[in-house]
């Protein structure tokens, strides 16, 4: 068969695969093996090809960090970050989604990831903020596009798996240093359009907490705000690398949850491990089949002849960044997080090279790509967890983000065409 016919059959079995509701490391790993048996390669190549993937010391760290969260998630963690958010922003014309907001910031430097975050800090928030007056579309709103601070504050697991698909090229140390800044960026419009709105409807502000109550309430959360420093700093500086930083993460979380609040019995870790062991189960055979799909694009020269043709549109460097950005933009709005991120990116690496982006910025401005694609129907993993707890439709849930659909499209246009957002705090902390 020529490389052509090879390439149709592989997508092909890809689509239909996907398209008859096959779990996506399926679709990637059956896709892989058929090329091999079509092009009369032993197929003994994608087992050895897995195998490899899986062997890497680096795909530690996301079960871990996994475990974290949930150990955090399930340990008090959330109550007390929305108490201390209160405390800073609660005073302010619409203060609870300012809680929500910054709540969601310091809880994603902390489980990395946006449905967690959703389901911690939703579940709570979201009743109360219908009970003070606001409309439930809107609460689910902010909740949901708060929550994807968690993709780029680190740690995030996902920024592991960028690294890991880009063939660990790509510093895992630089990418948790460079989604700060874009991270805070995300917070700061997302506060401005909930106080705008705010004033619009005439939310309520929240009382002002009193010294002393506040400063019990942020001595009691020190613990919990300390956390993603006793992850990211010691990665940052280089004294460990990122797997070693997770497991003193875990530890932490559980001394913490035990001992000093007391939130999380023994006999409570048990439901933790399971969802953190099947959410690992799932991501990690993600990651191995992605490898095996990967080889077999490197076999039909996929990278090379894309970007050849991305190229051949046009000189514009300018068009070219806003044409990729919005292919990945749909692309998330069809196809879950992890998978988009293992199958584009040795795809689109070798274009950005071309086009002379930094493999760290474009590991940012992929991750803040496919998480706005977590925000929108059809297959918004977040959207949907968001309108659960609501109890409102997707429909519903979809009229009332428009501007914050907005929003984040400014965010990601300003942290493509300013790459220094992503790149100043790892090129001043950990020079490369």
């Amino acid at each position: 068969m020529t490389d052509g016919s090879l390439l149709l059959l592989v997508f092909g079995l890809f689509a239909v695969l996907l398209a008859l509701r096959v779990p996506v490391a399926f679709c990637l790993g059956l896709s892989a093996f058929a090329y091999f048996f079509a092009a009369g390669l032993p197929p003994m190549v994608v087992v050895q090809k897995i195998s490899v993937q899986m062997s890497s010391t680096t795909l530690m760290a996301i079960p871990f960090f996994i475990l974290c969260g949930e150990i955090m998630s399930g340990g008090g963690m959330a109550r007390r970050l929305i108490d201390a958010a209160g405390v800073f922003v609660g005073m302010i014309r619409g203060g609870l989604a300012m809680v929500n907001i910054v709540a969601s910031m310091f809880f994603g430097g902390i489980s990395g990831s946006s449905v967690a975050d959703t389901s911690s800090i939703g579940s709570l928030l979201i009743p109360t903020m219908v009970r003070k007056g606001y409309h439930r579309d809107f609460s689910v709103a902010v909740t949901v596009t708060s929550s994807t601070q968690g993709i780029i504050i680190p740690p995030s697991h996902n920024a592991i798996i960028y690294s890991l698909a880009a063939g660990g090229t790509v510093s895992i140390q630089a990418l948790f240093l460079a989604g700060y800044l874009p991270g805070l960026l995300i917070g700061t419009v997302l506060m401005a359009l909930a106080w705008a709105t705010a004033r619009r409807r005439g939310y309520p502000a929240e009382k002002a907490v009193p010294f002393a109550q506040a400063s019990r309430i942020v001595l009691g959360a020190v613990p919990a705000l300390v956390t993603p420093l006793i992850i990211i700093v010691p990665i940052a500086l280089g004294w460990v690398p990122a797997h070693q930083a997770a497991v003193v993460a875990v530890v932490w979380a559980a001394l913490v949850s035990t001992f000093w609040y007391r939130s999380l019995r023994w006999r409570g870790y048990g439901p933790l491990l399971i969802r953190a062991s099947k959410t690992s189960g799932m991501v990690l055979i993600l990651i191995a089949t992605a490898a095996a799909f990967g080889e077999v694009m490197t076999y039909l020269h996929v990278p090379a002849q894309l970007t050849d043709w991305l190229l051949s549109l046009s000189a514009s460097r300018v068009l070219l960044m806003l044409l990729i950005n919005l292919m990945l933009l749909a692309l998330g709005t069809f196809m879950d997080m992890a998978p988009l991120i293992v199958i584009t990116t040795p795809i689109l690496l070798p274009v950005m090279g071309q086009l002379g982006v930094d493999p760290v910025h474009f590991g940012i401005i992929l991750l803040l790509n496919l998480a706005i694609g977590l925000c929108t129907p059809p297959v918004g993993s977040t959207l949907f967890v968001g309108c659960a707890i609501g109890g409102i439709s997707i429909e519903k849930a979809t009229r009332a983000l428009l501007p914050f659909y907005l929003a984040m499209v400014v965010i990601l246009l300003i942290v493509t065409f300013v790459p220094e957002l992503s790149l100043w705090l790892p090129g001043w902390v950990a020079p490369r």
